[in-house]
């Protein structure tokens, strides 16, 4: 497909790909709504610049950094976790990552919801003891 630029004042026809013609008119499309958008409130009182700011922007893409702090939490959380015992460790990850209530989690290891409920708080206060300290 060709398609015309504007390079040193000059307008220039050049022959791409569907797929990147297609990614310049988009572009070109954004560019213009956002010109519309911001000379229809030339006063700036309704303009949103978090919209401007954020419009054609990619999807969140961690850093090495973001990846390394990640894994290093994970490692630190699951340390924690491991402090405790398997029943502790277990009644806690089904009722935080899983949304078990007290109640099914008494039924699936045969107690009471209060001795889900004091699992679940011994392994609380660890965390909180770990990360006050």
């Amino acid at each position: 497909m060709e398609i015309t630029i504007k390079i040193n004042g000059r307008m220039v026809s050049v022959e791409v790909s569907d797929e990147v013609a297609e990614c310049y008119d988009q572009g070109r499309r954004k560019a213009e709504n956002l010109s519309h958008e911001k000379r229809r409130h030339w006063d700036d009182r309704e303009f949103d610049e978090y919209i401007v700011a954020t419009e054609g922007l990619l999807p969140y893409q961690p850093t090495p950094e973001d990846i390394v702090c990640q894994r290093e939490t994970l490692a630190l959380l699951l340390s924690i976790l491991d402090t405790c015992t398997a029943v502790q460790r277990e009644r806690f990850l089904l009722y935080a990552l899983y949304d078990y209530t007290y109640d099914e989690i008494g039924l699936i290891y045969g107690c009471s919801k209060y001795a889900v409920r004091d699992s679940i708080e011994a392994v609380r206060r660890k965390f909180q003891k770990f990360f006050l300290d």
